[in-house]
């Protein structure tokens, strides 16, 4: 087996480029600024890109942000979100706010996302999919003379359809007014709506307000019971009344504990259990075994 090992110090310039293209982006057209050029591009888009980060998701007629768009996010116009204009010296009043493609001669006028399914865009109800048809505003298809402009059945995991969906651009303020999650303040270019690993999952999956929201601590904490999930049934094993009892205080969240440690925890314990339960059945052979 093959192992790639580098110096420290090659290590620490990799970190260094990966800092630069994080908050760079494709603001340097291909080739890298100097150290001076560095300087002065952080001390004019960093403070403009904190006070003015927009926030990116396509939500569903319920509010719930079903996709919450990255850099990577693939726009209708088969460009990145990376790719349109993310950094706004000044937020416009009028809604919604246009991020065009910054792509040379690309028609898309602003970021607008289009789900996936499976590895292509879904298809139109003219039977062609996303990327065959035009990338400008009436989005009409190349393909055929019928389609008056991308309109798609397809539902989302959320049980609605996708035109039904609106791509949504908003500020901090405007995310906060919704009780939505804004993360912390990152000097990255073109983060949309990615606030931490949750960003990751499904609307419906998110244990966070830019999704179902997250179960009140009396649910997390209340003893596990004959009709739960049986994973968490697995953490408790029938016994005595006693043991019983223990076992529904030891499910119950502590006060300093996260999310990975309360788990870590029960796995532990789960362990434990194992392990003694194995070492009572030492020595008791079944009675066939002991002709």
């Amino acid at each position: 087996m093959e192992r790639l090992t580098v110096s420290p110090g090659a290590a620490a310039a990799v970190d260094e480029y990966l800092e630069y293209r994080r908050i760079v982006g494709e603001d340097d057209g291909g080739k890298l600024f100097t150290p001076e050029e560095y300087e002065e591009y952080k001390s004019k888009i960093l403070p403009m890109r904190l006070r003015n980060r927009l926030f990116v998701s396509w939500r569903s007629p319920l509010g719930i942000d079903c996709k919450l768009i990255g850099p990577e996010t693939q726009c209708f116009c088969t460009h990145r979100y990376r790719q349109h204009k993310t950094d706004l010296e000044v937020i416009p009043p009028e809604r919604p706010i246009s991020l065009p493609c910054k792509v040379n001669q690309c028609p898309c006028t602003s970021f607008y996302y289009v789900p996936i399914s499976g590895c292509r865009p879904v298809r139109c109800k003219c039977k062609h999919f996303a990327d065959q048809h035009n990338a400008d505003p009436n989005r009409v298809c190349r393909t055929c003379n019928k389609c008056p402009g991308f309109h798609s059945y397809f539902t989302c995991s959320c049980g609605h359809p996708a035109y039904t969906h609106e791509t949504v651009v908003e500020t901090k303020e405007e995310r906060l007014a919704l009780g939505k999650p804004v993360g912390r303040d990152v000097p990255y270019a073109a983060v949309g709506g990615l606030t931490g690993f949750s960003s990751l999952a499904e609307g419906y999956m998110r244990l966070d307000d830019s999704g179902i929201g997250a179960p009140p601590l009396e649910i997390l904490e209340s003893p596990i019971a004959a009709a739960d999930h049986p994973f968490l049934r697995a953490f408790q094993e029938p016994s005595s009344s006693a043991q019983g009892t223990s076992n529904q205080a030891s499910s119950l969240r502590r006060p300093d504990e996260d999310d990975m440690a309360y788990f870590e925890r029960h796995y532990q314990e789960r362990l434990k259990m194992e392990k003694a339960a194995k070492k009572k059945g030492v020595g008791a052979l079944p009675s066939t075994a002991k002709r």
